[in-house]
């Protein structure tokens, strides 16, 4: 018997064993929409057998994944690197937090709820694979990293090297620093795609002087998705005595790893990024031993001054927020963060490798899965990149954001796990039509 064209018999087989598993139906959709955390773990228990290469091309199991989320289709989102929606649950567990928060605050907020932030510390331990009592939870990447730059004891004169692709945000915090303290920013810069994990541990090991005292290297970066070999630059640094600091903003969540991969001292990110975790959530990673002496960006008493929770000395804030991260890691685990990985690489693989070699197409952005995952960068000589950006929106509806770097000049494209692969090709097919026509 023949076998239709664009059919595959395994293909057709799977499905109907993951339809039956999971009970996709039309009479269970409304349940779907109200239990999708349920659905999203029981998908993700029936589908162990496959492999996370495997699975990233199961769309059966990714639109499980993609109903739990409250999204405009309207609006097609490559641009969730910079802030992601949250999961329905997730914003339901906050709306639940802040109601409870309100009944009466300096009981249900302060006594109830806070306390609850120590499970979430154990939890967000647990997955990064450190001590709790070196977690700190935040408010973003930014807080971590700036308790970090201006929290380290330097002098005049003293060096900070980094590349001149970091996130603008610490960038400023260190000239801030130069102005105030005399001491000196020094930054490097990379190829886009460079050639080699070993060739940017290189270019770190080369700029080290002997006045070098602070590296700030990104796990990997916001404006290409290149990953870097952390944990070679922190032993080499380490050698020499000098402090190095993880801009891990987009790291967390987006692919695997644990700290003794990495075996830095201090380390920053974002939750509301990758673990798609409320807005406005964050932690800071700092060694044991490197904790007395790291100042706080908050005054904390000084009975603090060897507790991780003296960088969490910011004043009121809301219980809900960290609380709800919770739910946030709870769907990261169900989904599995190696499965998580190689579905945001196949995304990107889609677009990438369909346009690389086009005509005028530059990808900036290295396809080996070493270094990069989900996070693409790509530029059409003789265009615009921000009008380009801009045509994508008009005629589109499609969000991206334009980078434009002294070394080059591309669109962001930063698909996520609530991402339809017609979503993908509708960009590509976008591009290959301003390939061959231009911005009309």
């Amino acid at each position: 018997m023949s076998v239709q064209a664009g059919k595959h018999p395994e293909m057709s087989t799977r499905r109907k064993f993951f339809k039956q598993a999971v009970g996709i139906g039309a009479s269970s959709w409304v349940g779907f929409r109200e239990g999708g955390l349920e659905r999203v773990l029981a998908a993700g228990r029936t589908t162990l057998r496959f492999s996370p290469d495997e699975l990233a091309r199961e769309e059966d199991f990714w639109f499980e994944v993609q109903q739990a989320f409250t999204l405009d289709r309207t609006l097609i989102n490559l641009n969730s690197g910079g802030v992601s929606p949250s999961p329905r649950f997730v914003q339901d567990a906050m709306r639940r937090y802040l109601e409870l928060s309100n009944e009466a605050p300096p009981h249900t907020m302060w006594r109830l709820l806070e306390p609850q932030i120590e499970s979430v510390r154990r939890r967000l331990a647990a997955s990064l694979g450190c001590d709790p009592e070196e977690m700190a939870i935040t408010r973003n990447a930014s807080e971590s990293l700036q308790i970090c730059i201006l929290g380290l004891d330097l002098k005049s004169g003293d060096e900070i090297l980094t590349t001149n692709q970091d996130y603008p945000r610490m960038l400023t915090t260190w000239h801030q620093r130069e102005r105030r303290d005399g001491v000196v920013l020094k930054t490097i810069p990379f190829p886009t795609p460079p050639k080699s994990l070993e060739e940017l541990a290189g270019l770190f090991e080369k700029a080290i002087t002997p006045k070098t005292r602070v590296i700030l290297v990104c796990h990997i970066t916001n404006l290409t998705g290149q990953i870097f070999p952390v944990k070679r630059i922190c032993q080499m640094a380490r050698e020499r005595g000098i402090e190095v600091i993880v801009d891990g903003a987009h790291a967390f969540a987006h692919f695997p790893f644990k700290h003794e991969d990495l075996d830095c001292d201090y380390y920053g990110t974002s939750l509301h990024k990758w673990l798609l975790a409320p807005h406005g959530t964050g932690f800071l990673y700092v060694r044991k031993s490197r904790i007395p002496k790291l100042w706080p960006l908050m005054a904390a008493p000084d009975s603090m001054q060897d507790n991780i929770r003296k960088f969490e000395e910011i004043g009121t804030h809301p219980a809900a927020n960290h609380n709800a991260i919770a739910e946030a890691i709870t769907f990261h685990e169900g989904i599995g963060v190696d499965r998580k990985a190689a579905r945001l690489r196949y995304l990107k693989d889609r677009w990438a490798r369909r346009l690389e070699g086009q005509k005028s197409v530059r990808i900036h952005t290295s396809l080996d899965p070493k270094m990069s995952c989900g996070i693409g960068n790509v530029g059409i000589e003789g265009i615009d990149t921000a009008k380009l950006a801009d045509y994508l929106w008009d005629k589109y509806r499609i969000i991206v954001v334009a980078i434009l770097h002294d070394q080059f000049q591309g669109i962001r494209v930063t698909p996520n796990v609530f991402t339809t692969l017609e979503e993908i090709d509708t960009f590509s097919e976008a591009m290959e039509k301003v390939i061959r026509q231009g911005l009309v």
